[in-house]
């Protein structure tokens, strides 16, 4: 594909190997702190990365060693129904201007934004919902940028053709449609400007409002949940359990063996085949262990459950988790209150817990408004799947309402309820 626009080239690559790390990496996370900077940043860190409410400058999963380790380990391509199909918007020179982590996909697995419905409705009418077109981190439930734009005085022009040629490709491959999930601003105006259809969905953050120790965040529950938190995490850690915070050079090869282990069981009892390989955790390790945190727990002298994060700018997005023993409250500790020791010692401003669980909320985590972009071609369906959004915006935004009153949070912080 080589589509000229307004000067720029929109052109499709199956592979990230043919793509340049350091020119992808510019256009996927132009703030991107170094290894070196982000071991350094000290806790409560007030720079432009870590100011209250912005977008992670630093998303790990639209990275090129994130995408390359999927790559490289199968996970994506081949027999896998997902087939990399990665735009790139060049300048005249060559160089890269923008790109998407775009994906061919001939099932709606692993995305973790549902639309079996519109496509067993659309192909009981008589339609081929597959091929679809997926703008996506696969697997990764987690907000972040998703049309690739490097910073420079062309970057709208970039942004604008790539949108071009995402509508180009789905024609070439006759998708049905094109999705872009867990997006974030400025893409979701642009695709929005472009008749993109808006869906919502929720899960569950922790924000940090300044603390400097766990007890801080306590501080600021009602009496009774300060105390069930408190008897929750001592029960966790009964049967001589102690935990590991490891990264970087502590992912060994024997840790992955251990942790893919707990992720395999999990996740063969939650979706029947794990979409994780034990190669992926090899890969994505030796390319950005750095920003990998990985919380183990042991007992008896071996590591028996573990939850593993990744670390951008200002976030911690927990991801899988596992066990091979089951022990009270461990799940919660792993992934959920080690998760906010770790934010809080590393001045992050939020923890995103990955997808679903309301059970989160009375664990600190609050609901938060997760957004997608659809472009259905067929007129037809688009008229239907557009008047289901419009429906299920409006249960969503209840359903926020309802689960913010049932948060855990003193009504009054500064009484000593």
């Amino acid at each position: 594909m080589n589509r000229p626009m307004a000067g720029l080239g929109v052109k499709l690559s199956t592979s990230l190997k043919t793509v340049p790390a350091a020119a992808w990496n510019a256009c996927a996370n132009p703030l991107a702190l170094t290894a070196a900077t982000r071991a350094t940043i000290p806790a409560k860190a007030g720079g432009d990365e870590t100011a209250p409410g912005r977008a992670d400058g630093d998303n790990p999963f639209v990275s090129h060693e994130f995408l390359l380790a999927l790559e490289e380990s199968g996970c994506v391509g081949g027999r896998t129904g997902w087939s990399p199909a990665y735009l790139l918007v060049e300048d005249a020179e060559g160089a890269l201007l923008a790109c998407a982590p775009s994906y061919l996909k001939s099932h709606s697995q692993g995305e973790y934004v549902f639309d079996h419905g519109w496509a067993d409705a659309y192909e009981r009418a008589g339609g081929r919902y597959y091929p679809k077109l997926q703008v996506a981190a696969p697997f990764t439930p987690a907000t972040g940028p998703r049309l690739l734009v490097a910073d420079g005085a062309r970057s709208q022009e970039a942004r604008d053709a790539l949108i071009a040629g995402l509508a180009a490709l789905a024609g070439q491959a006759q998708a049905s449609s094109v999705h872009v999930t867990f997006a974030q601003e400025p893409d979701i105006g642009a695709l929005g400007e472009a008749g993109y259809l808006e869906r919502h969905d929720l899960q569950f953050h922790w924000r940090n409002e300044g603390f400097h120790a766990y007890d801080d965040f306590l501080a600021t529950l009602a009496s009774r949940k300060r105390k069930a938190l408190k008897r929750e995490r001592r029960e966790a850690l009964g049967n001589g359990i102690t935990v590991d915070i490891l990264s970087g050079s502590d992912l060994t090869e024997a840790v992955w063996d251990d942790f893919h282990s707990f992720y395999e069981d999990t996740g063969a009892r939650k979706w029947g085949r794990p979409y994780l390989n034990r190669t992926f955790f090899s890969r994505v390790g030796a390319a950005m262990g750095e920003r990998i945190v990985l919380v183990m727990a042991k007992r008896a002298g071996r590591y028996i459950a573990g939850a593993i994060n990744f670390r951008g700018a200002n976030t911690l997005y927990g991801r899988n988790w596992g066990c091979v023993e089951d022990h009270p409250f461990l799940h919660f500790e792993l992934c959920y209150h080690r998760a906010i020791d770790y934010a809080i010692a590393h001045g992050l401003e939020r923890v995103e817990a990955g997808a679903q669980g309301e059970h989160k909320i009375a664990r600190g985590y609050r609901p938060a408004l997760t957004r997608s972009l659809h472009h259905i071609v067929d007129p037809g369906l688009r008229r239907a799947v557009a008047d289901h959004l419009r429906r299920e915006r409006a249960h969503i935004a209840a359903a926020q309402e309802a689960l913010e009153a049932e948060s855990p949070f003193r009504k009054d912080r500064g009484d000593d309820a």
